[in-house]
């Protein structure tokens, strides 16, 4: 049986062709290419992909469209989502094509199987999971409930909400913002220089706005953390108990920058915890903002196209999803038959 190892954080094959082994070498080096959050990924799915394919005697790299087909199955019936299925039988795939392989998904013995489960999934039930929404009704109570607190937390944490809402940016983007970022239009509010998002990677950067009122706020939270001086400090750092930021080399965690939802949901959220979606979602999480800014924008008419600019999606079905029951009463055939009937 092959033997694998790691590598550079992707597998190497010991006895296998010499080609193959320098083109997966290739791909680790070249690994900058992708998203940090994409190569995690693939190489989640290529550790529980290769277990499976040692307990059931069956050939990891190249992939027989018959394997792939029966792991799916398998993941479908330890209770997958149909959108992790897909994401395993993609990277799978991403993986065969970086190593030159033909892709087992490639067979319509696969496109079956998943038209299968993707099929299955939805009469039994699964709907995709959502954030619980953090809508400007929200921001807006919480700016009442935090401005012009001597917490020093509590005035990055405001700042960040103001961000989070206004840019409608991703956690992660968020937390690579530097102090340098920051710049002034005419007027004097805050435009900000994002550089890169998950979905757009060009030099040309993007840049994003902020309303007066995050303007201010954000403005607080440099000036009272002393953040002013630091260009190359990142714009959210940690603070520490006794009241002052710390200069960190890295990011805030994801973990770190979740709990200032938390702390937010605690402040002004609903007394009882949402109902869980999918054993998730009992509060404001690291999406939420981002989901409640898109419903928000929708409900005061705003068309998709400029929803999915000022989130940087690139699929329309992405946003549907988030702000699908956002006037669910509003639609064409309602409309019609209100007219005709009223």
């Amino acid at each position: 049986m092959t033997e694998i190892i790691q590598t550079g954080g992707i597998v190497a094959f010991h006895g296998a062709d010499e080609d193959l082994a320098n083109r997966l070498e290739a791909f680790v080096q070249e690994r900058d290419a992708f998203s940090p959050n994409t190569w995690r990924q693939l190489l989640s799915v290529m550790r529980i992909s290769w277990r499976w394919t040692q307990e059931n005697d069956r050939n990891f790299l190249p992939m027989a469209s018959a394997d792939l087909r029966d792991y799916l199955s398998y993941l479908q019936a330890t209770g997958r989502a149909s959108s992790t299925i897909a994401t395993h039988a993609a990277l799978i795939s991403m993986l065969h094509r970086n190593a030159g392989l033909t892709p087992p998904n490639t067979s319509p013995l696969v496109f079956r199987t998943i038209k299968k489960i993707n099929r299955t999934a939805v009469i039994s039930g699964e709907r995709t999971g959502q954030a619980v929404p953090f809508r400007l009704a929200d921001l807006t109570r919480l700016d009442k409930h935090w401005a012009g607190s001597v917490c020093l937390r509590e005035v990055r944490n405001l700042a960040f909400l103001h961000v989070a809402y206004s840019s409608l940016l991703r956690v992660s983007e968020l937390s690579r913002l530097r102090v340098r970022d920051v710049t002034r239009a005419a007027d004097g509010r805050i435009i900000l220089d994002v550089a890169w998002t998950k979905t757009i990677v060009q030099t040309g950067g993007l840049i994003k706005a902020l309303s007066a009122l995050s303007t201010q706020r954000l403005t607080e939270w440099i000036a009272a953390s002393g953040l002013a001086g630091e260009p190359d400090a990142f714009l959210f750092c940690p603070v520490h108990r006794s009241n002052r930021a710390i200069i960190t080399a890295k990011p805030m965690s994801l973990p770190a920058l979740e709990d200032i939802f938390f702390r937010a949901w605690q402040s002004v959220g609903p007394a009882e915890p949402a109902r869980t979606n999918k054993g998730r979602y009992r509060g404001w999480s690291g999406h939420s903002a981002r989901v409640g800014a898109a419903q928000d924008m929708a409900k005061q008419g705003y068309a998709v196209a400029q929803i999915m600019q000022e989130g940087t999606w690139k699929k329309p079905e992405t946003l549907m999803r988030y702000i699908r029951n956002v006037d669910a009463h509003s639609g064409a055939m309602v409309d019609f038959m209100e007219k005709m009937t009223g």
